[in-house]
């Protein structure tokens, strides 16, 4: 189900809806620039966000660019850990809806 090939089919989904598409990406090449936040932390975040929502063509892409803005192994390896503890963390908070007063 998640090939990187299927992410050819975002021209189809731009063919469908260019004007919608078109706007989407200049608004994630804007918010994934650097700026007052460095784009090697902003991918770093992006890369965290992904883990936790769990989606492998972030976190292939997100991964790649991360390396590429020169973010180093342990960096990554911290990234995974504070996504991990705010994934449990929620479960935890979450958790406490369950309990009954």
């Amino acid at each position: 189900m998640y090939d990187m090939k299927m992410l050819e089919k975002l021209q189809t989904l731009e063919a469908k809806a260019p004007e919608a598409v078109r706007a989407f990406w200049a608004f994630d090449k804007a918010a994934l620039a650097g700026g007052v936040i460095p784009a090697k932390v902003k991918e770093l975040i992006a890369l965290g966000v992904a883990f936790t929502t769990q989606c492998p063509y972030c976190i292939k892409i997100h991964g790649q660019r991360a390396r590429a803005a020169g973010a180093s192994e342990e960096e990554i390896a911290e990234t995974v850990l504070v996504a991990a503890a705010l994934r449990a963390g929620a479960a935890i908070t979450h958790g406490t809806h369950a309990l009954e007063e």
